[in-house]
């Protein structure tokens, strides 16, 4: 039975494996809803909240991109996995997920990076991941919109493809109460552990066996009020959308630092990363000034024939750790986390909130994501924010 049946058919679908367990998972986003659609359809009893509305946070400011193009055997394999629930969950009553080669490039005088991609897909091939490189020539063949005579090296990755994050996760968290999950939200909480316990603003007090905790930027003062420290930093990025006619592909120029995708309005376009810890209660979620016009100047570039234009930009946070590696697990009995995804998140989402709702229902190690213990740090570790998507760091 694929997943998009399960979506469909109920209570037919659901298993006995979560009967008798209760679970709080805190944050309405799309590992979140994933995680509580996971947990309620093993037949736990779950209660999912959230301080606005679903996909209020970063989730719904996420670009949508997904793709497998990792050189990291467990990275491969979750974003594989990822991505093939994203085509399972997917159709015209769910969401949208339009299949789009990745291209990630090297221009001409960039060696280090573009040795860098040389051996990223090398290292690819050798984890089954379908990746191949292109000359310049090659890659205007292939992709005749994409400006080619400057680059040196491409890598193309055909698992990939790209879908509205906010559209997902209401789909999920829809199926999550079609499955027997309580929704609350613009219901602000805190966390209390030992026992595990949520409190709301009036002061009522809700106990659960397990309490999740998938706030995005907020994660980190949630568990700091109830005494836990851990090694993350929301940062600040900014996105925009742009009318013009580009298919495909979904691109990131690694020598001008910034990536784009197709839009249903034309185009999605992101960079404008800063690299310093940003205030989850208190950033601008408006693009800079200048961010709009140096963004679309470098995608004109790459892009010459299209007649780009601005709709919209805007800014949302992402979640840095020390390793650049997320913090997926449990921190103390009864109470587990997810954060730190360096922008990688929502295209992890479908896998990450599956195994972390299997390691809440007692499956040893979550298929593989003990390698992102959150306890691995002791909380108080000083450390740069980095940018998530960069080469030739995003695939070491």
């Amino acid at each position: 039975m694929s997943d998009e049946t399960e979506l469909a058919v109920g209570a037919d679908a659901f298993t006995d494996q979560g009967a008798g367990l209760s679970v709080a998972v805190v944050g309405a986003g799309a590992v979140g809803a994933t995680a509580a659609y996971d947990l309620a359809r093993e037949g736990a009893d779950v209660t999912l909240y959230d301080r606005g509305g679903v996909a209020h946070g970063s989730s719904g400011r996420a670009a949508g991109i997904c793709y497998d193009a990792f050189a990291d055997s467990l990275d491969a394999e979750i974003a594989s996995d990822a991505i093939e629930r994203f085509r399972a969950l997917s159709g015209n009553d769910t969401f949208p997920f339009v299949e789009c080669p990745y291209v990630w490039l090297a221009c001409e005088g960039d060696d280090r990076r573009a040795d860098a991609i040389r051996d990223q897909v090398e290292r690819m091939q050798a984890q089954g991941v379908v990746a191949v490189t292109m000359d310049s020539a090659e890659l205007a063949d292939r992709f005749p919109t994409v400006r080619a005579d400057d680059v040196a090296v491409a890598g193309v990755a055909g698992g990939a493809g790209y879908t509205d994050p906010g559209q997902y996760t209401a789909c999920l968290a829809a199926a999550a109460t079609g499955a027997g999950a309580t929704l609350e939200t613009d219901t602000p909480v805190s966390i209390r552990t030992d026992p595990s316990q949520i409190v709301r603003e009036d002061g009522t007090v809700d106990e659960f066996d397990a309490v999740l905790v998938t706030a995005g930027a907020h994660t980190k003062r949630l568990l700091a009020d109830a005494g836990i420290s851990i090694a993350m930093k929301p940062y600040r990025v900014q996105a925009l959308v742009a009318s013009c006619d580009h298919p495909e592909p979904t691109c990131y120029d690694a020598s001008d630092g910034f990536y784009l995708r197709p839009h249903p309005e034309g185009l999605l376009a992101g960079d404008g990363t800063e690299e310093w810890e940003a205030d989850p209660d208190d950033y601008d979620r408006d693009a800079n000034p200048e961010f709009a016009s140096d963004l679309l100047d470098r995608v004109r570039h790459r892009l010459p024939n299209a007649d780009v234009e601005l709709e919209r930009a805007w800014a949302g946070l992402c979640t840095a750790t020390p390793d650049r590696d997320p913090l997926v697990g449990q921190l103390t009995d009864g109470l587990y986390v997810a954060t730190g995804f360096q922008g990688h998140g929502f295209m992890r989402a479908p896998a990450i909130g599956q195994r972390l709702a299997r390691q809440v229902l007692g499956d040893d190690g979550g298929d593989g994501i003990d390698a992102f213990d959150p306890t691995r740090f002791d909380g108080d570790e000083a450390f740069d924010v980095v940018e998530g998507m960069t080469v030739p760091d995003e695939f070491d």
